[in-house]
């Protein structure tokens, strides 16, 4: 089942917004309540008695965790010691005893170390996928998706719209792009990075589909491992949104590269029958 937070966030991706109720509507049943009881206040104690219990714990912790015949040979140093400096030594006791006959053996460090690294390993395999798409749709059939963090400069727009005029694919709108970054929401615990990332994704799309985005086609300008693990994409296929793919260069390298526009010209003739609707694989 879907946590409230987990919720909050696919709801965030389709653009939706949660509402909750501030006032009660007319005859409408009064929410249910409870009454909390505080907690009665500690009472106050006094610096030098916390100080005093903090030492004669920390004294036990140690008694207890030392074998016995380690304490007798190296009393715990660190109670007493401190006891000593507020004067508080027991009659027949010297803080000379305080100071330990042997060093501490600094082979602690090693387990510590050893626990640390699965933590840290396990942060890492249950974090959330990071990323950032420009997303726009033509006339609502043709989903264009930029896997970058910033949308087309001007040079590349333009770009994109001499690409499109030169091979009749002409909308009646230009193509407008908006950002879906992934996570929504930071901070919430992940179980499947990449199951979580796709449910977004479907979701973003999903809300859009109020808008009128009814896409028969994905293309994809720019090539990324994690784009093609999203979308499931093989043999020119996505198997995530069940639509035929055509992927590009990224717009930066055509704007840069008279090569890449040559070699991008040959894969755009079937482009202006996909567009009419004639012979469409979808």
């Amino acid at each position: 089942m879907t946590s409230e937070p987990h919720r909050l966030q696919y709801l965030e991706a389709m653009g939706l917004t949660a509402w909750a109720a501030r006032y009660r509507l007319p005859n409408a049943l009064e929410t249910p309540s409870c009454e909390w009881e505080s907690p009665a206040p500690e009472p106050a104690t006094a610096p030098s008695e916390r100080l005093h219990a903090l030492l004669g714990d920390a004294g036990e912790a140690s008694a207890s965790s030392s074998e016995p015949q380690e304490s007798a040979v190296r009393p715990p140093s660190g109670p007493r010691k401190a006891r000593a400096l507020l004067g508080d030594l027991m009659p027949g006791e010297s803080s000379s005893d305080s100071a330990p006959a042997t060093p501490a053996p600094a082979a602690s460090s090693g387990p510590a170390t050893e626990q640390a690294t699965p933590a840290s390993a396990s942060e890492t395999s249950n974090e959330a996928l990071r990323f950032t798409w420009q997303v726009s749709c033509l006339e609502g059939r043709w989903l264009l998706v930029l896997p970058r963090d910033r949308g087309p400069s001007d040079t590349e727009y333009r770009l994109l719209g001499n690409l499109m005029r030169s091979v009749g694919v002409v909308p009646s709108q230009a193509p407008t792009f908006e950002s879906f970054r992934w996570p929504q929401l930071e901070g919430l615990t992940v179980e499947s990075p990449l199951e979580e990332a796709q449910d977004g994704l479907r979701a973003f799309l999903s809300g859009r589909r109020q808008r009128g985005w009814q896409p028969e086609r994905l293309l994809v300008f720019g090539e990324a491992a994690l784009t093609e693990r999203l979308l499931q994409l093989a043999d020119g296929h996505s198997a995530l949104l069940s639509l035929p793919v055509w992927q590009g260069p990224d717009l930066q390298t055509l704007a840069a590269s008279a090569d890449a526009k040559r070699a991008l010209w040959p894969r755009l003739a079937d482009w202006p029958r996909l567009w009419s609707g004639g012979d469409d694989d979808a």
